[in-house]
């Protein structure tokens, strides 16, 4: 991603309700798994469903930092609402939000 890394602030950490609505659960028990190993994986989770997934925005609990945005919008994540206007459409929750990965898939699912 090009925009830069931002650190949370409150208002930054989602609930499960914000999510778009296709969210797949990906459970990484591996605990030297770090940001990378974690993104690597809800990549490859995404092209299980596409074959060129676009990743929109990320949220890292563990780290405390997201992108892209820098605030909140209206009480919902900035990196959150970013996704969503640039049509998300599918979600990976990983270890139950303490990483989220939102991406666009080429074709849209079914």
């Amino acid at each position: 991603m090009e925009s830069e890394v931002k650190q949370m602030e409150a208002c930054e950490i989602p609930r499960q309700d914000m999510l778009p609505p296709t969210v797949v659960h990906l459970e990484i028990k591996d605990p030297s798994c770090d940001f990378e190993c974690v993104m690597k994986a809800a990549k490859v989770k995404a092209e299980s469903y596409d074959n060129a997934p676009r990743l929109l925005s990320w949220f890292d609990k563990k780290g405390g930092s997201f992108s892209p945005g820098d605030c909140c919008v209206e009480g919902e994540p900035s990196w959150l609402a970013f996704a969503q206007a640039k049509g998300a459409d599918l979600t990976i929750d990983v270890n139950n939000e303490d990483y989220i990965f939102v991406f666009r898939m080429s074709h849209g699912l079914p």
